[in-house]
């Protein structure tokens, strides 16, 4: 609809030109949209206040101008000049309920695109160190980097999602003097309990899984305890794999899936971070000052140079970062999209200026990156701090178990990632319309109640049925639930664009309210056959949206509550 709008406003815009009162030359796509109050009509756009200066004119008199000159059709049933110059648009209803049709006939495929054109896009999320079980952050994580997967597939990306497991460092170090400990006898508190140990009951899990020889298959590898009490590496080797287990068991429940899992360590057995060094060294982006190395991340934006190897011999954390981005570009990646925590905010100009200094033409401002804030657990009224298992924070596993996938990704994803998030228990698990999934997943359960009744009333039916009938649909919910409707190819295209899938979760709930209010006031299945096979047309087209919005969110649509 806002497509032919625009086609409307170009050609009075054309024909201003013919006139004379606008001098040729390139002309902006007008800008259509959707009104935030109805009386104001349907679409609006402000292309006269844009244009007045090139046609010497007050921005209301070339408004009435483009008016006077919109070709003869059937979309706009009337024009309102509101304000400094913007133009209202009032929508016919037909043209308003032919979406129903437009959904129905694509179905599935109703708001996909093929803006990706088929090229190679990689997000990398969660990314979780393996030293234990994943939390709520992690979760947000793997919520909103999902559903960005899902969103890039929808618009014609391929799509390659990536886990990169930080299973080299100090903190791998750590959680294999942790099980030692606990293999050991040792408790935390007690003299040699390990200085930055992990102190969740998980540890003792792992030593005595350890202990007992047994085996465990993780994502990328099995391993078999050799119950070494003295074998650091064995321990290590263990207890990565076992946690590793785990984390993917968090996620299988989560349904969030990886492409592939990148290991940090083959980045150094690949030599692979050597020659990141190396390369940044030779291309003369680095200096010796201190006893340590440095990389010249001013030249490329920052706000001071950053220390790459330090002055013992380590290399700090960004320098194996610009090795996987290198890696990545290599393997041929358009675009890449890192969902992370808001603390990795400091590693983004590092990275771009090692990738820039790197000279492989990679482009300026690669990676994208999409960070999210902190999230806020909370019971009764009061912070959920501690998991027992997990020692010092609430796990994702947790959430699953207390209110279910579904209503912990809406959740999840319900806030835009720059906005810290709290996660109301009482909430999520309230059957009521204050909760947000509950309210959409009832909708589209009510939908497929009356489909049921309309098999049996109606031999043979099936949405389209009443595609011919939707002139009976002339009241003010049943117009009101098509325009929502329509909105969806472009909540979708935005969100895509913005990297905001919470934008789907708030138009899911304003398709819902929408749903509500018409079923409230309309029954869908009437005494006039006509107007109730308009109806279960109308109701359907609704279902067919919301079950695509919350495919892209992860969450089901169910078909009885």
């Amino acid at each position: 609809m806002k497509d032919q709008v625009v086609e409307l406003i170009g050609g009075a815009i054309a024909q201003l030109i013919t006139d004379g009162i606008l001098p040729e030359g390139d002309i902006p796509t007008p800008q259509v949209d959707h009104t935030r109050d109805p009386s104001h009509g349907d679409l609006a756009t402000n292309i006269a206040m844009v244009l007045s200066k090139r046609a010497g004119m007050p921005p209301r008199n070339l408004a009435a101008a483009v008016v006077e000159r919109i070709p003869e059709n059937t979309v706009i049933s009337r024009c309102d000049i509101a304000g400094p110059g913007f133009i209202n648009f009032h929508i016919s209803q037909a043209s308003n309920l032919d979406v129903v049709r437009k959904i129905l006939e694509a179905g599935a495929g109703f708001g996909r695109s093929d803006e990706g054109g088929g090229k190679r896009v990689q997000v990398e999320f969660v990314s979780a160190n393996p030293t234990g079980p994943l939390h709520v952050g992690h979760g947000r994580g793997a919520a909103i980097g999902d559903a960005l997967c899902r969103l890039l597939d929808n618009a014609g990306w391929s799509v390659h999602s990536e886990f990169y497991y930080n299973d080299a460092g100090q903190q791998i170090s750590n959680l294999a003097l942790s099980v030692k400990a606990r293999l050991d006898g040792v408790e935390p508190g007690d003299d040699g309990w390990p200085k930055d140990g992990y102190q969740g009951d998980y540890i003792r899990e792992v030593a005595r899984a350890y202990a007992d020889g047994e085996t465990v298959a993780a994502a990328d590898r099995t391993i078999e305890a050799s119950g070494d009490t003295e074998n650091l590496a064995d321990i290590q080797a263990f207890s990565v794999a076992w946690l590793r287990r785990e984390q993917d068991q968090d996620l299988k429940a989560f349904d969030v899936n990886f492409d592939c899992y990148f290991l940090e360590s083959s980045l150094y057995t690949s030599n692979a971070v050597e020659e990141a060094v190396e390369r940044l060294i030779a291309n003369g982006h680095t200096y010796e000052q201190d006893d340590a190395l440095w990389l010249r991340t001013t030249d490329f934006g920052d706000d001071k140079d950053r220390v790459m190897r330090k002055r013992e011999g380590g290399y700090t954390y960004f320098v194996p970062d610009v090795a996987y981005h290198l890696n990545k570009w290599e393997r041929g990646f358009e675009r890449v999209i890192n969902e992370q925590g808001a603390d990795h905010h400091s590693t983004i100009t590092r990275v771009r200026a090692g990738l820039q200094g790197l000279n492989k033409d990679i482009p300026e401002g690669w990676p994208d990156y999409v960070l999210h804030q902190m999230v806020t657990v909370m019971r009764d009224g009061e912070e959920v701090k501690l998991s027992k298992r997990a020692g010092s924070y609430v796990t994702l596993r947790d959430l699953i178990d207390e209110v279910g996938r579904d209503a912990t990704r809406f959740f999840l994803t319900a806030r835009a990632a720059t906005s810290q998030l709290t996660f109301d228990i009482d909430l999520a698990l309230s059957k009521s319309n204050e909760n947000p999934v509950y309210y959409i997943q009832y909708a589209h359960a009510r939908i497929c109640s009356v489909q049921r009744k309309a098999v049996e009333q109606f031999d043979g039916w099936t949405p389209a049925n009443g595609l011919d009938h939707l002139d009976q649909l002339a009241h003010d919910e049943e117009q009101a639930l098509a325009l929502v409707l329509s909105k969806y190819p472009e909540v979708v295209a935005g969100a895509t664009k913005r990297l905001e899938p919470h934008a789907v979760a708030n138009y899911l709930r304003d398709v819902a309210a929408a749903f509500h209010s018409f079923y409230n006031q309309h029954k869908i299945i009437d005494e006039d056959s006509a107007v109730s096979l308009a109806r279960l047309a109308l109701a359907s087209a609704t279902q067919q949206v919301i079950a695509n919005g919350l495919h892209i969110l992860g969450v089901s649509a169910p078909e009885a509550m």
